[in-house]
């Protein structure tokens, strides 16, 4: 089973490619992903990470987080849901 992790404080100069480098000397990357800022097309400073496997995904959170990348902490942690926002808007009744 997949797992998708987060991957807080990036250099902004850190590429998709970069980032499955990094995580791939855990286990095997099915996806790696920089957020970039829709405006000014550069990175965000976060990404998510797909793992093929729950025991990677951990090995890679015990690995990296906390650990120095391009001079930056890196904070990487299992991916939460976006929370629903359906129906949270103001009611007209």
């Amino acid at each position: 089973m997949k797992t998708k992790l987060y991957v807080g404080n990036l250099a902004y100069g850190v590429s998709n490619v970069t980032l499955s480098d990094l995580f791939s000397q855990y286990g095997k990357v099915s996806k790696a992903t920089i957020i970039i800022d829709r405006h000014t097309g550069k990175s965000k400073g976060f990404g998510f990470i797909e793992m093929t496997s729950a025991e990677e995904a951990q090995a890679a959170i015990a690995g990296l987080n906390g650990a120095l990348h391009e001079g930056r902490a890196l904070s990487v942690n299992e991916a939460k849901p976006r929370p629903d926002t359906e129906g949270t808007g103001t009611s007209l009744s």
